[in-house]
């Protein structure tokens, strides 16, 4: 157990002498230096503490250091460990320098874009608490709780966010505390008495095929700009659709190696960290899109495959150049703001199309957009036969490329083989947005295209072109009733 005393050591200039803590360890000496001072009338002839406020200042002190010493298991620890849990018992851990360096470490260890959602995390939290100092004794339940409710307007960050400062906050507590030693340096855990909501599920960003072709084919808004954001837009958006939906970060760090026989061979950097098989993943490349992979190439001397890096110096700010080139795309072919695409539309309308259009079962879809699947430790064993993958690839390219074939994501739901003739009953409906538009009883038509051409005359001429509207054909007679999905031309 270690010895207290006060203390002091040489005479400075001014007469007075600083006050120590004396500490005795092991036999060895420490000292903690106080805010107090005495003059040669304050210390008796062996320059022993006499001055009665000092002295008891020092008692006081002495008292407080043994009774904390007396909480933890102190006999292992060196003098300095000593003075050191001493002098920072009752000192409040700042949790945002805490935060930012846990950041820092994440951004090195690769994790840049998981690093910059902690980021808007703890900067959301700051901002709530007013401070950018916050420290770890302000996380009370009553504090999280207010700001959690604070992020209701939010889809994903009132989820995401706290499950960020959460993971924050039971790192300090392991870094901190030291349960077996009796050393508490976090004193509250709000955690157990805070529910965090769960984000709102994202609406599905997938267009049609007629859509995709309309995007592809439209021409690009005028730009003083040398590289034009439009063109690397569509440039980006047609390598994600024509390479199975692959992640714009994965296009930014592809380096030559990963490009080999005209196959893109790559470890998904989003889960590369948790799969067995790294993420692996091989796709052939389409003729279509040869050509514009060509546009990015970089020289020979360069490592890297594509030269996006030159002009943007993180995959986030690549991606965010990208959105805006597909935005502008969006405006200028007349699309409402609301409803503008972004680089995941054509992520995951390559996958709605495999499935709807293409007739791949889900687990196809999920094996050639490379996502994760119940099979992912035997994926870690086995040598993978990528080409199913590449054949799925091939035919949702070319239902959008070459051919004019239009969605039946929604013609499939057509009911016992809807019949339509002269001589029977026909109801037909027109919606748009849920609502109904115009609808009709009538006998005479042939087939359900004249139907539908005939609803299509009562389309509003306020509702955008490239809109999708809903056709109902009902067979009164049959008792059948198919529905169909149109784009406004």
């Amino acid at each position: 157990m270690a010895t207290f005393r006060g203390c002091v050591q040489k005479q400075r200039k001014d007469g007075l002498f600083q006050v120590y803590i004396r500490v005795v360890h092991h036999s060895k000496p420490g000292y903690i230096k106080t805010d107090k001072f005495v003059d040669a009338k304050g210390l008796d002839a062996t320059k022993h503490i006499k001055d009665p406020f000092v002295a008891k200042y020092c008692a006081n002190k002495i008292l407080d250091y043994t009774e904390k010493l007396n909480k933890v298991d102190s006999s292992l620890w060196t003098v300095n460990e000593v003075i050191e849990y001493l002098e920072t018992a009752d000192e409040d851990i700042c949790f945002s320098d805490y935060a930012r360096k846990y950041k820092f470490e994440m951004a090195k260890r690769g994790q840049e874009r998981n690093a910059r959602n902690y980021e808007l995390a703890y900067q959301s939290l700051e901002r709530y608490a007013g401070s950018n100092k916050l420290g770890f004794s302000r996380f009370t339940t009553i504090f999280i709780n207010g700001w959690i409710k604070s992020l209701s307007g939010t889809s994903r960050a009132k989820e995401m966010y706290p499950i960020c400062i959460r993971q924050i906050f039971k790192q300090a507590i392991l870094d901190y505390n030291d349960y077996d030693s009796g050393i508490i340096r976090i004193k509250t855990n709000p955690w157990v008495k805070v529910k965090i909501p769960a984000a709102d599920t994202p609406e599905k960003r997938a267009i049609t095929p007629e859509e995709c072709r309309a995007f592809f084919s439209a021409p690009l808004p005028e730009s003083k700009m040398k590289e034009p954001l439009p063109e690397l837009g569509r440039d980006v958006a047609m390598m994600v659709f024509c390479l199975a939906g692959i992640n714009t970060v994965d296009l930014y760090e592809m380096e030559k190696e990963n490009y080999k026989d005209g196959v893109i061979c790559y470890k998904r950097a989003k889960t590369k960290r948790f799969r067995a098989d790294g993420a692996y993943m091989e796709m052939r490349v389409p003729a279509i899109l040869q050509p514009v992979m060509e546009k990015y190439f970089t020289e020979d001397s360069d490592n890297r495959l594509f030269s996006f890096y030159k002009r943007h110096s993180t995959s986030d700010s690549f991606g965010a150049n990208v959105n805006v080139g597909i935005r502008k795309i969006c405006e200028s072919m007349g699309i409402e703001k609301g409803n503008w695409y972004c680089i995941y539309t054509f992520r995951h309308t390559w996958g709605t199309i495999a499935q709807n259009d293409c007739g791949a079962s889900i687990s196809d879809v999920a094996f050639a957009m490379n996502h994760a699947s119940g099979h992912r430790v035997t994926r870690g064993y086995i040598k993978m036969d990528f080409s199913p993958a590449w054949l799925l690839n091939e035919k949702v390219v070319d239902l959008v490329f070459f051919s004019t074939k239009e969605s039946h994501r929604v013609e499939r739901n057509e009911a016992n083989s809807l019949r339509i003739s002269s001589k029977y009953l026909v109801h037909g409906s027109l919606y748009f947005r849920g609502k109904l538009l115009h609808e009709f009883d009538e006998i005479g038509f042939n087939n359900k295209e004249e139907v539908i051409a005939r609803l299509s005359e009562h389309i509003p001429e306020d509702i955008p072109s490239r809109s999708m509207l809903q056709f109902i054909v009902e067979n009164k007679d049959k008792g059948q009733k198919a529905v169909y999905e149109r784009m406004k031309v």
